[in-house]
């Protein structure tokens, strides 16, 4: 789960980065020092995984989306587990396999864990060799010679490997999008804590409901931008990144790297920070991708206006635009408590276009008026 600072991570994509690994998108703490709650989340977690290898249980490299640029890539998975009868495949089909299947949530958080695991990656003739994080996490930004585009990296744990996508962005893109997933992309009603549980512990996937016109307007917003990128940053865990991916897919959103956090002990309390994490990702990107400017998308029911509105306020020349989906009076309840939002665009800085609007459509129309989206 979450651990250590990713200060290291933040590069230039002009140079390619050397290796290092980290915990994905995480906030930077003050103490390399567990708090006493991870401390006894890894003990606990250490006598799980003797009892399940004494059962046979082997490791596999659960693959996530990763990202890069000409002369490097970031690579992001996880170390786990897996039952003995289960083949890496099975594993690896977890992250890519078709629409069609569905799980019900909570599914999607029964894992074990590999802490300090060393996961081979295998880019084309280039091999590198990376160590999880205590949660198993493998978050690796390495050299690689891919042209731009999509690609698949190897990470070969267990003597057996998977197979992970990576977008290599083309270095003709000049601008690239960032939206938010709770309530942005999806209705998922947070950060209730009961809502949030149930909908992300119980609910099955199927019963997830789509943001009215949302996938439409990020179709017509790559169209007219065929090199821009595409990346989802929430706050959700990357145990549910195959059923968000399979999400996304069903509905028609661009293909993109999601960038996830991690729920449970830090080095410095019980939970990570959700600002935090949207905030450093999105700094990260700024960093890799100097010459970028992010179109930024979110909702009113949570901090995306403040975390959107800082960033434009202190880095304008990375935004191109914002918008901002307004959430009904029954799901500002639901996020929040009360029927009305909380007053949190209105205070949003002019560094940055900013359109609102309840659903897609809306906000297609608003984009169309200020000439942000063609007709």
């Amino acid at each position: 789960m979450d651990t250590t600072p990713d200060d290291d991570s933040r590069r230039p994509a002009a140079t390619p980065p050397e290796d290092h690994a980290a915990v994905p998108a995480t906030t930077t703490h003050a103490s390399s020092r567990p708090h006493w709650a991870a401390r006894i989340e890894d003990a606990a977690l250490g006598s799980l995984n003797a009892v399940l290898r004494r059962r046979g249980w082997v490791p596999r490299a659960e693959p996530y989306t990763g990202y890069g640029a000409p002369g490097w890539v970031r690579v992001l998975g996880r170390a786990v587990l897996a039952a003995p009868d289960s083949s890496a495949r099975e594993v690896s089909e977890r992250d890519t396999e078709s629409s069609s299947r569905t799980v019900r949530g909570w599914r999607s958080f029964v894992s074990a864990q590999l802490a300090g695991a060393v996961v081979r990656v295998e880019i084309g003739d280039r091999t590198h060799e990376v160590t999880a994080d205590r949660g198993g996490y493998v978050d690796a930004v390495v050299e690689a010679d891919l042209a731009p585009g999509w690609h698949q990296v190897r990470l070969v744990l267990g003597g057996q490997g998977v197979e992970a996508p990576v977008l290599v962005i083309d270095p003709a893109a000049e601008v690239g999008m960032v939206s938010d997933v709770d309530d942005t992309v999806m209705v998922t009603a947070l950060p209730r804590p009961l809502l949030a549980a149930w909908n992300a512990f119980v609910l099955h996937e199927n019963a997830r409901r789509v943001v009215p016109g949302m996938a439409g307007l990020y179709r017509r917003w790559t169209a007219s931008r065929p090199h821009a990128p595409v990346f989802y940053l929430s706050t959700g865990a990357w145990n549910i990144a195959p059923a968000l991916r399979r999400f996304l897919q069903r509905h028609g959103y661009p293909a993109g790297p999601l960038l996830l956090t991690d729920w449970g002990p830090t080095n410095t309390g019980w939970f990570r920070s959700g600002q935090a994490h949207k905030d450093a990702a999105l700094r990260r990107l700024r960093e890799e991708f100097p010459g970028m400017r992010w179109f930024l998308v979110g909702d009113d029911g949570q901090h995306d206006p403040e975390i959107y509105g800082q960033f434009a306020a202190e880095h304008p020349e990375s935004v191109d635009a914002v918008a901002i989906r307004q959430l009904t009076p029954t799901e500002q309840v639901l996020a929040h408590g009360t029927t009305e939002p909380l007053d949190r665009v209105r205070r949003m800085t002019s560094a940055a276009t900013t359109v609102t609007g309840p659903d897609g459509n809306a906000l297609a129309l608003a984009m169309i008026d200020t000439g942000l989206l063609e007709t």
